[in-house]
């Protein structure tokens, strides 16, 4: 009723509006003349049309009004009683407050439509951008180019370059894989672990992230993933909480439970990542994808090696035999095919001296190479000491040095590898070995080993990437010297290289760490001396253990009773059968 009542004084009040001004004007009509009603006469058919469409503009205007405070009018239950009426003592404060209820509602609706629009008009430009780029790489395709990302280009292109490295992953929808060796498995995470698969050997399948980007990695993401569930987007999935207090309830770092990432290398990474209060039931989800970039060129340049010498630093005691074979790749790569090394050999000691001359007069000779020199120190073994005096022994200025064992196989591929990742005063190169297990384990099934060129493959069985070596490296002579060369105090096997490693790693040059296929390490059998240190001890015997062989065949040799017995067992049954 008190709606009604409104809506009649509303209509009265309209109405009145209305018609005060034609009895203004009748009054005032009857005070004219004649010649002034002629006049008026002649206006009046047009003035009368003027007065009709102002009186329907009236009343749309007054029609929207109604339907404003129809819309303004507070919802009430259809069963309460209607505030005004006998019994209900509704003061002023009510209605302030009610007002300002309906005054935010409407702010609050007003916002979240300039947030829509906003959003439609990001949207719209973002789909203008892509419109441009589709007929951009449409016209470019026609023309034969492909794509490029240069400096010029634009943000938008950019953009639509990573959301679509996002849609070709396999983040929302699964791909069609050829066999399961096509599956890109994820590792998974904690805020102090990292469990991984690919291990190598010098990686532990539950370790702390130790490389400093792989711990700023994680720690970027775990916060990025905080900050989309502390501060949601609208159409993020999910709904405000609140704590035991009313307030918001807000995550940290101490409520990641778990994550895991993988990499596709032309793709991105992507991060599925777990969080949870400890007295809720439920989980937060974030998944996160860092998409790469498109091919950016850096530098393009010639590099001229057609005169770069490489001395070749050799430490050697004893082990004659090895070294005559060590000269035979030798002669068959430097001397025949690559013809611009200089070799270096440092020996220790007197016992073997005149054998290890003999060696090198004979392939010298035989080849018209006189690119060598023999440095011998009568003094105990020290690899460190070696090729610190097989480095100071060259004088003919700046020389590209490659520190050489001689139980190394190396191809004249290797050769330019060393000399192309190798830059004075800025790069130093340290090549992965493969390793070669022992070849009477591995040839344990034939009469006797193939020659060692039939050896140099890369199967599982027959070796291993040696990560975990430092020793033969390829830098400039002023570069090892600047960095103050090898540690004099650390003595016997091991330690010397790691050192030198370090220092490159804490000084200003580029470490290129890289595995190579033209670099074999030959098997030979190791011998630990009690001299050593215990950390040297443990080094020894860790890697003498890891050069016999391949899981797998020192498998088949610790079960060797276990698998006697079972053929010993298949025959006796397969003749039991013949004889019936």
């Amino acid at each position: 009723m008190a709606r009604g009542e409104a809506r009649g004084r509303l209509d009265r009040h309209v109405r009145d509006s209305m018609v005060f001004p034609a009895v203004c004007k009748n009054e005032e009509f009857t005070l004219l003349d004649k010649s002034s009603f002629r006049r008026m006469s002649r206006r009046g058919s047009i003035l009368h049309t003027r007065t009709h469409w102002l009186l329907l503009g009236l009343a749309l205007l007054c029609s929207l009004v109604f339907m404003y405070l129809l819309q303004c009018a507070p919802q009430t239950d259809g069963n309460a009683p209607l505030p005004g009426f006998v019994g209900d003592n509704y003061g002023k404060e009510y209605y302030q407050a009610l007002l300002q209820e309906q005054e935010e509602h409407y702010q609050t609706r007003a916002t979240s439509l300039k947030r829509q629009i906003a959003q439609l008009k990001q949207e719209l430009q973002e789909m203008n951008e892509k419109m441009r780029s589709l007929q951009e790489k449409k016209n470019s395709g026609a023309n034969g180019v492909g794509y490029q990302a240069s400096k010029d280009q634009a943000p938008g292109d950019l953009l639509e370059f990573l959301h679509s490295q996002i849609d070709k992953a396999e983040v929302s929808i699964g791909a069609k894989l050829p066999s399961e060796y096509g599956v890109i498995p994820f590792e998974s995470f904690t805020l102090m672990k990292v469990f991984q698969l690919e291990m190598g050997l010098t990686r532990h399948p539950e370790e702390k992230p130790v490389r400093k980007d792989k711990r700023d990695e994680l720690v970027e993401v775990i916060e990025a993933g905080l900050e989309v569930i502390n501060n949601p987007d609208e159409d993020d999935e999910q709904e405000d909480e609140e704590g035991p207090l009313g307030e918001k309830l807000m995550f940290n770092e101490n409520d990641f439970i778990e994550g895991y990432y993988r990499t596709e290398k032309d793709k991105g990474t992507q991060y599925e990542l777990f969080f949870k209060k400890a007295d809720l039931m439920e989980y937060r989800h974030v998944t996160l994808f860092r998409p790469f970039g498109p091919l950016m060129k850096v530098k393009s340049e010639m590099i001229d090696i057609a005169r770069s010498i490489i001395n070749i630093i050799v430490p050697l005691a004893g082990r004659t035999e090895a070294f005559a074979q060590f000269m035979q790749n030798f002669r068959d790569v430097c001397i025949h095919q690559d013809k611009r090394i200089h070799l270096t050999v440092v020996y220790f000691g007197k016992e073997g001296l005149s054998q290890v001359k003999s060696i090198l007069e004979s392939v010298t000779s035989e080849s018209n190479f006189h690119n060598y020199t023999l440095v011998s120190l009568n003094e105990e073994f020290n690899r460190g000491r070696g090729l610190n005096v097989g480095a100071r022994a060259w004088d003919k200025g700046e020389v590209l040095m490659f520190f050489c064992d001689v139980d190394i196989y190396f191809s004249a591929e290797f050769l330019n590898s060393c000399r192309l990742n190798s830059e004075p005063g800025k790069k130093v190169f340290y090549p992965v070995v493969f390793s070669l297990y022992n070849p009477a384990i591995v040839y344990a099934n034939q009469d006797s080993p193939p020659p060692v060129e039939q050896q140099l493959v890369h199967k599982k069985d027959s070796g291993f990437w040696r990560d975990f070596g430092f020793g033969m490296t390829c830098q400039y002579r002023s570069d090892f010297l600047a960095i103050g060369g090898f540690d004099m105090e650390v003595k016997g096997w091991g330690g010397e290289d790691v050192h030198l490693y370090r220092k490159y790693l804490h000084g200003d040059l580029i470490v290129l760490r890289t595995p190579v296929p033209g670099l074999f390490h030959l098997w030979h059998e190791k011998h630990c001396a009690d001299e050593l240190t215990p950390e040297q001890y443990r080094m020894c015997i860790q890697s003498k253990a890891m050069n016999e062989a391949s899981h797998s065949l020192l498998g088949m040799m610790v079960f060797r009773e276990e698998i006697e017995r079972h053929l010993h067992k298949q025959a006796y049954r397969t003749n039991s059968e013949a004889l019936v």
